[in-house]
């Protein structure tokens, strides 16, 4: 690293240290922090951050809660609040639950690692750069959204040692919202049709369960869904990128003139709608497969005052060694707003 560029991350770091209200012990030497707890109101900072560098995750609930293990906070869910009570003949009153109307599973905040390096070369490449700080603190951020993404519709698991290498979508690192689905409610998802018991087949010129995209999605809203939610205006319609064309998609443009003020356009729109209700296309979803949902029924949580953080110069490495991590956890608020179909094959039983 040339000498320039040490002076512009050691005052980085030491920025980092009064902005967590670290004292001179939490500093092994110019440049390095022992392992810290990230305060709150810069583990806030850094979640709207999240929010902002995706779409995706702007458009979901990223939600705090206090506790490792608990009930869904229910963010998002409309629930019917009119009611009578006759009270003369002394029945009480009964206020109703905003929350979710089930119960079937709860929360459980896992910490998770994101961990990465700054090479000595990236970092003297940015050190002309007046916005130094800036490159340093965001460079990352992208890639977090991104695996929390991945992590959501493709996450089955939660094992003590991750193995990326055999879990590039990273499988293995927590449990998503489609394994939630799969395992709390798995009345409301469908892998196969009645042709047989791999794949749902969609076809208007031979042996099929649907004759389109259409009337498998009118089947699942008024068979999937809980009647109360099968008239919601904000549902959609996830697909995987095999099952409309290119064409009828178009990239959201939402983004400002500076790349560090860029919104990720992550979520593509489609000027198609199935089954009467909007279409897009998310990343990382599975292809062949169809989620309705709303979008603000999907949730991440994050457990405040878990985050924790240590800045390490390993010369060994030519690097920075960035140490994070923090507890979190996928929630479905209201499974009956949800329904889930798999193993679409676009095409008859042959």
């Amino acid at each position: 690293m040339q000498n320039r560029t040490r002076l512009l991350f050691n005052g980085f770091v030491a920025q980092v240290a009064r902005l967590n209200h670290l004292d001179a012990s939490a500093t092994v030497m110019p440049g390095e922090l022992k392992e810290f707890a990230v305060t709150p109101v810069i583990e806030q900072r850094l979640q709207a951050k999240l929010q902002v560098t995706s779409d995706f995750m702007n458009r979901i609930n990223v939600v705090p809660v206090i506790a490792q293990v608990g009930d869904r906070v229910g963010v998002g869910v409309s629930r019917t609040l009119a009611s009578r009570t006759n009270t003369a003949a002394g029945n009480r009153r009964n206020p109703t639950a905003v929350a979710a109307s089930d119960t079937i599973d709860q929360y459980f905040c896992k910490k998770t690692d994101y961990d990465y390096e700054w090479r000595y070369a990236l970092l003297d490449a940015w050190a002309h750069r007046p916005e130094f700080q800036t490159l340093v603190r965001d460079a990352v951020m992208v890639q977090k959204a991104s695996d929390i993404i991945t992590i959501g519709f493709n996450g089955i698991d939660a094992a003590v040692e991750t193995d990326s290498d055999a879990f590039p979508l990273l499988q293995d690192v927590n449990w998503g919202w489609l394994y939630k689905m799969r395992t709390y409610a798995p009345a409301r998802v469908m892998s196969s049709g009645g042709l047989d018991n791999l794949k749902v087949y969609v076809d208007d010129t031979g042996p099929a369960d649907y004759v389109n995209l259409d009337a498998l999605v009118f089947d699942v809203i008024q068979n999937l869904l809980h009647e109360r939610f099968r008239t919601a205006t904000d549902l959609v319609v996830i697909v995987g990128s095999d099952l409309v064309h290119d064409k009828y998609f178009k990239i959201i443009g939402e983004a400002g003139d500076k790349a560090t003020e860029q919104v990720a356009r992550d979520v593509i729109l489609s000027s198609r709608q199935l089954g009467g209700k909007p279409t897009v296309q998310v990343p990382f979803f599975p292809a062949n497969a169809l989620m309705v949902t709303s979008l603000k029924n999907l949730s991440y949580y994050w457990q405040v005052g878990s985050a924790r953080r240590a800045i390490k110069d390993e010369p060994e490495y030519d690097r920075i060694a960035n140490y994070e991590s923090i507890n979190d956890a996928f929630m479905v608020e209201e499974y009956g707003k949800a329904a889930l179909v798999e193993n679409i094959q676009i095409g008859p039983k042959v």
